[in-house]
């Protein structure tokens, strides 16, 4: 049992780490040290501090986020000195209180009834501001003070939430994300039924009730359902808290369309018009909204916070990204962030609002910042796979029950839970093998991994999508840092066009699964005076190039270069995608010279698309014209005068575009995903393409829009390269009759014979 329970944890801990050592104990905050953490950002230690009192206790990294949380207090709140009762459970509301509806009710009652219930109701709000601590089956757990009023005082459709772990850990994340001045905010990759809406609403209800002079929004997929949430949602919260929370408030209790925390206008009368003590109320001056779904919802405005919800389903012609550049203005006062998102989603097809969900997602990666410390989107992105937060599989300690436990635990909501969350998802996986789109829409709704939430329609996608997802499977299962290598090449001791070094290196732009032995690095062989590849026999390159360092608004595509090799007999793989490289350096030189050094490097040759020549003159101008391939589907005799001089193949012949697609086509079913006919492999053999970038970059291409696939471009030249022998012109075979007259020799004279 106790084995089990270790299994357990160590597969919940997964959602975070906890970093030892990263701040010595010496200089870590204790109560009577001179030392004080202050809440935000802390640049000495590269943290997140989230703890408001001055301590710093652990520090979780959650999803490369480190968050340092607040010193563990000697007395801790138990229910129970039983492990097993000890769980979370909501405090009661003293009935006395719960009489009073108002801060003016409450002004009516005598001095001795405020200093019985005063201590309780301070008490509240230290719990709102500070957090609150807890033990839970023996475990110290803290929740933050956005939690705290979510499971203590936000009654949605079933009465107060229910503890959950993951909950947890994205409360945590997103007080971090309120902590640090860099971040906009959050974007959270969730799964159907995990509770968000209801978490965002309780959090803006919390804001807002507390904060002056603000401006609060609310978005969704459509109108309508912003309204739906404000209505069923927002309001209905707001109407649950006890009277302490509750500001002076304007117009109706449930309202529909705005909440103003603003004094009522008052009527004059003869009664009260000299009435000079009568005591001025004050309002916060704070609005609670929601708007239309569009393109400039918000424009304009002034935001402390939105509430941006279903943001993986804006559906065209409403377009979420360009909204979120209109919003990100709005939470910013000059170069000072003073307001931030709560953004979450499940994830539509990608032609139904998921394609700009999953940039919004990949661009808010903390590990890819800018100059300013921001990331590409300004938020913080999360994701909690489905197991952690699948409903009917918590238990009592709002744990997740991941595999089926020896002996049946009690759920939170009272009933036994005799299997496990991954069991029931793997179950409902196999029940929906035979039809693609049916599983690829329970992928999206209950994820186990980000690949999985941003799968597509399969009569979306030109190939096979069944083996694409196969093989992102088996990657997303495989510990890939082990497998595929992140690095940089560099020339020997600087000097150019002599020996290339490979240096690992985590900065790096390109990533490797195999690098060639040391007798065969750098095979270059020199024929009248030309340089030519020496491994040219094991296999080849296919590159995406680009001629212009940058544009005038700093964007434009990647440059992109795949390693790839054919079928050999040579120390190396066999029909695999070695190298991948998809980047846009500063400028474009520094691009051009990747290049060279990767196919020195490796001795191959390399197929250009020539429509942007400036890489092809660059490998011609430093002696390297023989590693430069040839269109492969004409004779040299046949060759353009600017083809033969530069080698190169061009991207606007419409048979080029099919035979780069079919490549493409041909390879996925041969070497992709799981093997079905053993020909090539194995039956039930997995191909060998780790590089899942370039995977979904497949999984997505419209060949009527090949400049948005910059992978699939270099990728789909590197298998034709080495496939070149199919595309060479085939000589037709005449047969050559050669006619002898016959004779008739009977006579004197022979005649022919007609």
């Amino acid at each position: 049992m106790d084995s089990q329970k270790n299994e357990q944890q160590e597969e919940r801990d997964k959602l975070h780490y906890v970093i030892e050592g990263l701040v010595p104990n010496s200089i870590r905050k204790s109560r009577n040290s001179k030392r004080e953490w202050s809440y935000g950002y802390n640049k000495e230690f590269d943290i997140v501090i989230i703890s408001k009192d001055g301590t710093l206790g652990e520090i979780y990294e959650i999803q490369n986020l480190r968050i340092g949380l607040p010193e563990k207090p000697k007395d801790i709140y138990s229910r129970s000195e039983t492990l097993q009762s000890q769980y979370w459970e909501p405090f009661e509301f003293p009935e006395p209180l719960q009489k009073i509806k108002s801060s003016l009710h409450w002004g009516t009652k005598p001095r001795e009834f405020k200093a019985k219930w005063i201590d309780y109701i301070e008490q509240e709000f230290d719990r709102r501001e500070f957090g609150f601590w807890f033990m839970n089956n023996g475990e110290p757990t803290y929740i933050t003070g956005s939690h705290y009023m979510y499971v203590q005082w936000a009654k949605i459709d079933v009465g107060l939430p229910d503890y959950r772990y993951a909950n947890r850990i994205s409360f945590l994340h997103w007080e971090a994300c309120k902590a640090d001045e860099r971040s906009y905010g959050q974007v959270y990759l969730k799964i159907r039924r995990s509770g968000f809406s209801y978490m965002t609403s309780s959090e803006i209800n919390n804001q807002a009730t507390m904060i002056k002079e603000s401006k609060f929004g609310i978005l969704s997929k459509t109108g309508g359902d912003a309204k739906e949430m404000f209505v069923n949602k927002v309001v209905p919260i707001l109407v649950g808290y006890p009277f302490f929370f509750k500001p002076i408030q304007d117009g109706m209790d449930k309202p529909k369309t705005e909440i103003s925390f603003r004094v009522p206008a008052s009527k004059i009368t003869k009664n009260n018009m000299y009435d000079e003590d009568e005591k001025e109320l004050e309002g916060l001056n704070t609005i609670v909204d929601w708007r239309n779904t569009g393109d400039n919802s918000y424009d304009g405005q002034k935001l402390k916070m939105i509430g941006y919800d279903e943001i993986g389903k804006w559906e065209k012609p409403n377009n979420m990204l360009k909204n979120w550049d209109v919003i990100r203005t709005c939470l910013r006062l000059g170069k000072r962030i003073i307001g931030k998102a709560m953004a979450g989603s499940t994830c539509n097809s990608q032609k139904t609002g998921g394609e700009e969900f999953k940039k919004l997602y990949y661009d808010s990666d903390v590990t890819n910042r800018n100059k300013n410390g921001q990331t590409k989107s300004g938020l913080y992105s999360l994701f909690i796979p489905m197991e952690f937060n699948m409903e009917g599989y918590i238990d009592m300690y709002g744990f997740p029950v991941l595999r089926a436990p020896e002996h049946p635990v009690k759920g939170i909501d009272g009933d036994l839970i005799e299997a496990g969350a991954i069991e029931f998802w793997e179950n409902e996986v196999e029940s929906k093998k035979g039809n693609s789109d049916s599983l690829n829409e329970f992928y999206r709704q209950f994820p186990r991994t980000e690949s999985h939430a941003f799968r597509d329609e399969s009569k979306n996608s030109l190939f096979n999508l069944a083996k694409i997802y196969q093989q992102i499977d088996y990657n997303d299962g495989q510990i890939l840092d082990h497998i595929v290598t992140t690095g940089s090449f560099s020339w020997k001791d600087g000097v150019r066009d002599t020996k290339v070094i490979w240096t690992p290196n985590k900065n790096g732009r390109f990533n490797v699964t195999w690098i060639p032995k040391a007798n065969m690095q750098n095979r270059v062989v020199i024929r009248n005076g030309i340089k030519f590849p020496g491994n040219d026999h094991i296999g080849a390159f296919g590159c995406d190039s680009y001629d212009i360092s940058g544009t005038v608004s700093g964007g434009g595509s990647n440059g992109a270069l795949h390693g790839l090799t054919g079928f050999h007999m040579d120390e190396a793989p066999v029909h695999h995608f070695f190298l991948e490289y998809i980047a846009r350096p500063q400028t474009a030189e520094i691009f051009f010279e990747d290049m060279l050094m990767a196919i020195v490097f490796y001795g191959m040759p390399i197929l250009v698309e020539n429509n942007k020549p400036r890489l092809l003159y660059h490998l011609k101008n430093r002696g390297y014209r023989g590693f430069s391939m040839n269109r492969p589907d004409k004779e040299y005799s046949r060759l353009s005068k600017t083809e033969r001089e530069l080698g190169g193949i061009p991207n606007s012949s419409a048979d080029i575009l099919q035979d780069h697609a079919a490549a493409i086509e041909s390879y996925i079913d041969k070497h992709v995903g799981e093997a079905t006919n053993g020909e090539y492999r194995d039956i039930g053999e997995i191909g060998s393409m780790y590089f899942n970038r370039t995977l979904n970059d497949w999984s997505r291409f419209d060949i009527t829009k090949r400049t948005n696939h910059d992978a699939s471009i270099s990728s789909g030249l590197a298998i034709m390269a080495n496939q070149r022998h199919l595309y060479v012109s085939q000589k037709k075979e005449q047969k050559i009759s050669i006619k002898f007259a016959r004779y008739d020799n009977t006579g004197t004279f022979s005649k022919i014979i007609r």
